[in-house]
């Protein structure tokens, strides 16, 4: 997705279309693609911060690296998680602070994403 994104594109039809994209390249590299998972699973995993907590900062580090997909894959963790609309609205505010302007725009496909996700209406 770029600023001109299909809007009627879910994100999650998004999200199914990087892991079928990537199932086929993980033939290719398995030893790459199993060692981010297991990479990935340490990190987020509840420790001295939650999973919901983690799951907010990856949010707000796809809107910072301006990355649809982590945002689409963070919005869900996010709402799986039990982030509450208010605890998302303010890890976007905290994003909005640290991009300026640029950060308007992922901010909002992050709340797009965290609502489609969390089955909630705009």
């Amino acid at each position: 997705m770029d600023d001109s994104h299909d809007h009627s594109a879910t994100y999650q039809n998004l999200l199914r279309e990087l892991a079928a994209s990537n199932r086929s390249l993980r033939e290719h590299i398995p030893d790459v693609f199993h060692g981010y998972a297991a990479m990935s699973g340490a990190a987020m995993a509840d420790g001295a911060f939650p999973r919901k907590v983690k799951e907010l900062m990856a949010l707000a580090m796809g809107i910072t690296s301006r990355c649809d997909g982590c945002i689409a894959s963070h919005a869900r963790g996010a709402a799986t998680s039990g982030a509450t609309p208010q605890e998302v609205a303010e890890t976007l505010g905290i994003a909005i602070m640290m991009n300026g302007g640029p950060g308007t725009v992922y901010v909002a496909r992050a709340w797009d994403a965290y609502l489609e996700f969390a089955g909630k209406p705009e």
